[in-house]
């Protein structure tokens, strides 16, 4: 554990310090929104157009339902916005259509493969910001939903830079509610022996955002990577950038 510091300061906010930052993955540090999008799109696409389920998928769907959320919470989320119920089942259900945890490894497996034959770089402006933050010897967390993190961390050449990370698996080990839930940010803090009151939640979904809001955080950093500046403040964020490079002091 480390004790904090609070001497990060942000161009945006120049009058306050902060002692930790909390990062959200997808979408903040990397750029794997975009595949966990194709896979969710592709695998409810298909699911609709099999059972003639109405109307069709899209990437607003992505925003409003899936974004952020442990991955059979997304599925119940979207099943449910088009009045469909499946019995959830278990995580050990093989990929399929029969329960919902069955559809979320369905679109795990299409995720999985596409991170192995394409891997993925993260953003500059988040590595720049990561430097900057490392230079300064202010602790640092990964908080993500995803189940993959692990791996993408790995992937992306990030991995030796977090010494906290809490994922899918750790908020279910743990029996931690998901986004929009403050619990697995808390944790992550908890782990870091750092103050809510003085952590830095950053975060590109709906549900993060929310997430962040819902906690005792001193600031939360909306990225716009697609939802909507307007709807990140709307759903809390007290700051937004279109990039993490913007929060770096010239």
């Amino acid at each position: 554990m480390t004790s904090g510091r609070t001497d990060w300061t942000i161009p945006q906010i120049s009058d306050r310090s902060f002692g930790a930052v909390l990062f959200d993955l997808d979408g903040v540090l990397t750029p794997t929104a975009d595949v966990h999008m194709a896979a969710w799109r592709r695998m409810f696409t298909d699911y609709f157009t099999a059972h003639g389920i109405t109307p069709e998928y899209t990437d607003d769907d992505y925003f409003a339902h899936v974004d952020g959320r442990p991955r059979y919470e997304g599925v119940q989320e979207c099943l449910a916005s088009r009045g469909v119920e499946l019995p959830y089942g278990t995580p050990e259900d093989p990929p399929g259509d029969q329960t919902v945890c069955a559809l979320g490894n369905s679109k795990n497996g299409a995720f999985n493969a596409v991170l192995r034959e394409d891997g993925v770089d993260p953003f500059p402006g988040s590595v720049a910001l990561l430097d900057a933050l490392e230079a300064l010897g202010v602790p640092m967390a990964v908080v993500s939903s995803s189940r993959n993190a692990t791996d993408v961390l790995k992937v992306a050449g990030l991995a030796d830079r977090f010494e906290v990370v809490v994922d899918g698996n750790v908020a279910a080990a743990e029996g931690l509610p998901g986004k929009p839930a403050p619990d697995t940010y808390q944790y992550a803090a908890t782990l870091l022996g750092v103050s809510d009151a003085v952590s830095v939640v950053v975060e590109d979904a709906i549900s993060g955002v929310q997430a962040g809001a819902a906690g005792d955080f001193a600031l939360v950093i909306g990225v716009d990577r697609g939802a909507g500046a307007d709807d990140l403040v709307r759903a809390g964020a007290d700051v937004v950038v279109g990039d993490l490079g913007e929060l770096v002091m010239p």
